[in-house]
């Protein structure tokens, strides 16, 4: 698919030295000479010499108006994906690749489209179908050229609904598709949370929690409008680092502008937060947002200590008083690196399950759906391992005692923040009184505890 709009862009950025985009059968013919997929055994002098060292999948091709840059092309499983992203600036000399947004755009978008094909790729009859839909998928995914929604799998509108060119001229671009029937929102509210714990003096355990908000709005109509409100508690900390979906019609300047490199201050943005927009077809995330929260759901204490041929464990837990106490899931995994697997084991729980996974090199704590009463577990236990194996997990990072828990949870309907859609303040401004659905939840995510009797690497260390 070509953009001619974007091809314009880039002439108008690089001017003399612009080098146009070739036909598809010549930009096939060098693309496979540069990938080496034809004369693999011949000496090209352009694409072969020693100053041509490629180390990612970002191309110079070459072709009869001189060296196209970037492209962005890699072969997988028999099938080529490229594209040719925009660099929104001149190409002499070539700038970094980590400043070329356009590269890591395009990059989800390809494999967004791998996700979609690969599953297909045992049948011929069914991947030349799915290749054919690629087109009209793009529509909706990318219409003018800027990806809008890199997860092709989730675009699975009707095909006859999908539109070309929109009939209607206020229909906006990344609406492509009608709906018809009773309107009715869905909205989901998830928030993660990371987590570093040391139990140590001189080290700050730092955490952060980060939202998304997504949407699926069947609504008929090529514009319609919709206002969303997100509500917090009172005195709960503000939403920061907001980031809204290109949809979205007008925000308060002072919403975006508030940042968690700031401390907070009286200045800090606190709401409302009102979100007017006209919605995509298909499911997509509104917003995203950060918050500096004052606790970590569950606080923990990890201490490992080796007594000769022996590891003594001990893991404590405290779930705190403002969380809700009701997990859909709640474990703890305890994996132990650069040893053998584990000969004998010796423990004791105060709550729940504590199961030796497969490779007998990974304890596997399930606490469960709630927490005691008293909002603390503890464990403690007592192992030796036999001679490691090429099988058994390395890690450079955690070696000697060096080790960590690793929380899993899932809180459904809870938010950290408190952050909520209250389901009375959603206007949508079409007849017919549609059908509202607002859940939430709070995941966990790269939440560890690291062992306090021995050094850990460092998120943040005061001078």
């Amino acid at each position: 698919r070509r953009y001619p709009t974007v091809e314009l862009r880039a002439e108008t950025f690089n001017g003399s030295t612009h080098v146009p985009i070739p036909s598809d059968s010549a930009f096939l013919k060098a693309l496979l000479l540069e990938l080496r997929l034809v004369d693999e055994h011949l000496f090209v002098e352009q694409r072969d010499t020693c100053t041509r060292i490629n180390h990612s999948c970002v191309h110079s091709v070459s072709t009869a108006a001189g060296e196209l840059w970037p492209v962005l092309a890699f072969h997988k499983s028999g099938l080529i994906y490229a594209c040719v992203p925009l660099v929104e600036g001149g190409l002499e000399p070539r700038p970094p690749l980590l400043t070329v947004s356009g590269l890591s755009q395009g990059l989800a978008l390809l494999l967004g489209i791998m996700d979609y094909v690969s599953p297909s790729q045992k049948n011929e009859a069914e991947l030349s179908t799915k290749v054919g839909q690629l087109r009209t998928l793009l529509i909706q995914a990318c219409p003018l050229g800027t990806p809008l929604n890199t997860n092709i799998r989730s675009l699975n509108s009707s095909f006859e609904d999908i539109q070309e060119m929109p009939v209607d001229k206020e229909q906006p671009a990344w609406r492509s598709s009608t709906y018809k029937g009773k309107p009715q929102v869905n909205v989901c509210i998830t928030e993660k949370v990371n987590c570093m714990q040391y139990d140590q003096r001189d080290v700050m355990d730092t955490w952060q929690v980060y939202g998304a908000v997504n949407c699926k709005c069947d609504i008929e109509g090529s514009a319609p409008n919709v206002t969303l409100s997100l509500t917090l508690p009172t005195n709960a900390p503000p939403l920061q680092d907001i980031v809204v979906h290109h949809c979205v019609t007008s925000v308060d300047p002072a919403m975006l502008l508030s940042t968690s490199a700031e401390p907070l201050h009286d200045s800090v943005y606190s709401g409302p937060y009102k979100f007017p927009f006209i919605p995509p077809s298909d499911s997509f995330d509104l917003c995203y947002y950060t918050s500096q929260v004052p606790v970590p759901p569950i606080m923990g204490c990890y201490q490992l200590v080796e007594e000769g041929s022996q590891i003594k464990i001990t893991v404590n837990l405290k779930l705190h008083e403002s969380i809700k106490n009701s997990f859909e899931y709640c474990e703890a995994r305890i994996p132990f690196f650069n040893r053998g697997p584990i000969a004998q084991l010796e423990y004791k729980v105060s709550y729940g399950q504590l199961d030796l996974a497969r490779e007998k090199s990974l304890l596997v704590w399930v606490i469960g759906q709630k927490f005691p009463k008293s909002l603390e577990v503890s464990l403690t236990g007592t192992l030796s391992f036999g001679t490691a194996g090429k099988e058994h997990p390395t890690d450079y990072v955690c070696t000697g005692n060096t080790a960590y828990v690793k929380l899993y949870f899932r809180i459904p309907d809870f938010t950290l923040t408190g952050c909520y859609v209250d389901q009375h303040s959603v206007q949508i401004f079409v007849p017919g009184k549609p059908k509202i659905t607002a859940s939430r939840e709070l995941i966990s995510s790269d939440y560890y505890i690291w062992n306090s009797k021995a050094p850990a690497p460092m998120v943040f260390k005061p001078l």
